[in-house]
């Protein structure tokens, strides 16, 4: 046990089956989003480990560069980068690979960028994305190590939660991250 630190998290699983009726809101004009259609593994990485760096976000860290390579060459996966001013803001990840339902893999801000105003309007650029494609449902999930307004967020942008469920994760302690205490089981 002394390589592995133990991890207790309540797991919400949230879905859409309609595009919000309401407009979303916009982004401010200094942000925009790009579809990164070649990502490299190296870019996703650097996405990934920064946006999820202080959530837990440690499943990634564990897949080689060569399955990530092949992951982010299937076109089912789609990486959208959120930039402001050019600097990379936040990122988030689509998988069509049940389509007509497509699940928001991952979403998150940069640091910096948390605080700004601008995570509902970047998920709802995720989720009118999702909508254009001509998807017929939308999934995502979050868990309690994920920022304190993510779940708001995900139920202000029009997501209902289907179910919890509690899961204990062994996270390797050569990932090096940053754990919650009030995370870790004793």
């Amino acid at each position: 046990m002394g390589d592995i630190v133990r991890v207790g998290v309540i797991v919400t699983f949230l879905r859409m089956d309609a595009a919000p009726a309401e407009r979303a809101p916009a982004l401010p004009p200094d942000y925009t989003v790009v579809q990164a259609s070649q990502c490299s593994v190296s870019f996703y990485r650097y996405l990934y480990n920064t946006v999820g760096n202080d959530y837990v976000w440690w499943l990634r860290r564990t897949v080689s560069d060569q399955q990530l390579g092949r992951l982010l060459r299937d076109n089912r996966i789609s990486i959208h980068v959120l930039y402001r001013n050019g600097e990379p803001a936040g990122f988030y990840e689509l998988d069509a690979g049940q389509f007509p339902a497509i699940n928001l893999s991952y979403f998150g801000l940069m640091p910096h960028t948390i605080g700004g105003g601008v995570g509902l309007a970047f998920l709802r650029h995720a989720v009118d994305t999702v909508w254009r494609a001509g998807a017929r449902a939308m999934t995502v999930n979050t868990c309690t190590a994920d920022h304190p307004r993510a779940l708001p967020t995900y139920k202000r942008a029009g997501f209902r939660v289907v179910r919890d469920i509690a899961e204990v994760w062994d996270i390797p302690r050569s990932l090096g991250l940053p754990i919650p205490d009030r995370l870790i089981l004793r």
